[in-house]
């Protein structure tokens, strides 16, 4: 008998064992999805901040060829990768003021407030100010754009994914209530705008993504 129970201690110690590592494996993929994550949130952020650079074409023409695309994500990332070679900085920086910003107002508008309630300066920026706040970030006075464009809610995503004081449930809440709600029609008008070339690339990254986002955000963790 005592023999038997050395075997059960033995046996559960080796559960325990096992049952460490596997954590150990699941923690660290789930460490590197949310860097990849956050990343790509960050590419997002610095493609609609302002129009892209010489320097920044040279990153996505670096980009590794996928040679047969399966998933829209890699049909965008193929998609931006072309463009990026095919189009000049200049005919990108007017297609970037044509698009978001022309006389008085671009063809597709980047904040979330008019998207949602057909005006600027409303309600919902209100309520994403407060939550920023409670979040920890402050204001960049230097930033002319008010929070709710889209550029900047994609920056401020990639921050709240690394951050290791903001819980999965705030995250998911967050993606919801600022960017769920709005920003997939976003991204569908700017591939639909017949001045869209470089950004229609864009555009289907963004709606692709803010897509596999819903379906990640949406399991309970």
């Amino acid at each position: 008998m005592q023999l038997e129970v050395a075997k059960n201690d033995a046996g559960s110690n080796a559960v325990i064992k096992i049952s460490t590592e596997a954590e150990a494996i699941t923690r660290e993929a789930e460490v590197a999805a949310s860097i990849d994550r956050s990343n790509l949130y960050m590419s997002l952020g610095a493609l609609l901040v302002a129009p892209a650079t010489a320097e920044h074409c040279q990153v996505l023409r670096d980009l590794p060829e996928i040679e047969t695309p399966e998933t829209s994500m890699e049909v965008a990332w193929t998609l931006l990768r072309k463009s990026a070679s095919q189009c000049s900085t200049d005919q990108i920086d007017d297609e970037y003021h044509r698009l978001f910003i022309g006389l008085g107002r671009g063809e597709i508008v980047p904040y979330g407030s008019w998207h949602l309630t057909g005006f600027l300066m409303e309600k919902p920026l209100g309520r994403l100010r407060a939550d920023l706040r409670k979040l920890g970030f402050e204001r960049n006075e230097d930033v002319a754009e008010s929070e709710d464009h889209i550029a900047s809610l994609c920056q401020a995503m990639a921050a709240i994914i690394l951050a290791e004081e903001i819980d999965f449930e705030t995250e998911r809440e967050f993606f919801n209530e600022h960017i769920a709600s709005w920003a997939e029609g976003f991204f569908k008008a700017l591939q639909e705008s017949t001045s869209a070339e470089f950004y229609r690339a864009v555009g289907l990254l963004g709606e692709s993504f803010i897509d596999v986002e819903k379906k990640y955000l949406s399991m309970a963790l």
